[in-house]
């Protein structure tokens, strides 16, 4: 079956063609516990070189290997497992039986989908808040000790002076921790740890996020790939939340190229696209009624079956 850019309907001219498949181990292999996980053939003669829109990528996964990709909510798994009929080049009843009862491999581990689209649009559109708390933590502790003993200060020796704020959280000891913890901006800092380590880390995130923020400004600097893939797999969790599926071709495919191709504008196209459809899914995701997992048994009953069918 086709996969990646010609699966979703966002390949252009310059895409190489992707192929996956499943396959059954040979007797051999089951027996003697040497189950290869995939197979691979690529048409470059130097592996080393960039795929072309004249490369052809072929993988092909063991069906044991394959149920495990689609039951830990692997998005080559749940992709191979949308891809339309019509799609496939080959097919069987077994792979149809999978087709049919693909909702039965999405779990709440579909969540991490999200974390991923933020982290991407993160990269770019860090809000001016988060930066500016980052900084006035980062200056202070600066200013808070001589350079001299730095090294040696600990941030329990600030603690009753430490800033507060926005993106600014105190945490207690507790039974998981015997020490109390500061948080800033997503960053966790133990009370022992020495307050040049604590500076170090956020003047290292102030520089390069927000480096990153005025280079996203003047859209420039941009990962325009990554964020098509953040935006792919945000409309495909919406998706799965609306609708209980996934329809390939993407509807917003031609979308996702003109991101991939970097002809929009970040900052007031894309940043505010991706926010939108990212608290769509949030808030969806908050009401979600998967199941933490899948039937394991149940699939493992039907790998044994269909196995045994084959090797008799």
């Amino acid at each position: 079956m086709p996969f990646g850019s010609h699966l979703y309907g966002t390949n252009t001219e310059q895409s190489d063609a992707d192929y996956k498949g499943v396959f059954i181990p040979t007797e051999e292999e089951i027996l003697t516990g040497k189950i290869p996980k995939h197979l691979r053939y690529n048409s470059k003669e130097n592996k080393r070189d960039k795929n072309t829109s004249k490369d052809i990528d072929i993988e092909m996964y063991s069906l044991h290997y394959f149920l495990e990709l689609a039951s830990k909510g692997e998005t080559i798994g749940i992709d191979m497992l949308h891809c339309p009929e019509p799609f496939s080049i080959i097919t069987s009843t077994e792979w149809q039986y999978l087709r049919k009862h693909r909702a039965e491999f999405y779990t709440k581990n579909l969540q991490a989908f999200v974390g991923y689209c933020r982290r991407q649009a993160a990269k770019y559109g860090i809000k001016g808040s988060r930066l500016s708390a980052a900084k006035r933590v980062a200056d202070f502790l600066w200013d808070s000790v001589h350079s001299d003993k730095i090294d040696t200060t600990r941030l329990k020796h600030v603690w009753e002076h430490l800033p507060t704020g926005e993106h600014i959280h105190f945490i207690d000891k507790n039974e998981i921790t015997p020490f109390r913890m500061y948080q800033v901006c997503g960053k966790y800092f133990l009370e022992t740890v020495s307050i040049k380590e604590v500076y170090l880390s956020l003047r290292k995130f102030y520089d390069e996020y927000g480096h990153r923020a005025k280079l996203a400004e003047q859209n420039q600097g941009i990962d325009w790939k990554a964020i098509s893939h953040a935006l792919r797999a945000a409309n495909q969790l919406l998706q799965i939340y609306t609708i209980g599926d996934i329809v390939y071709p993407l509807h917003c495919a031609q979308y996702l190229k003109d991101v991939k191709q970097g002809k929009l504008d970040y900052q007031s196209d894309v940043a505010p696209t991706l926010e939108e459809i990212m608290n769509k899914v949030e808030k969806l995701s908050e009401l979600c009624t998967l199941p933490e997992k899948i039937n394991r048994k149940r699939w493992e009953g039907w790998l044994c079956d269909t196995i045994k069918k084959y090797l008799t």
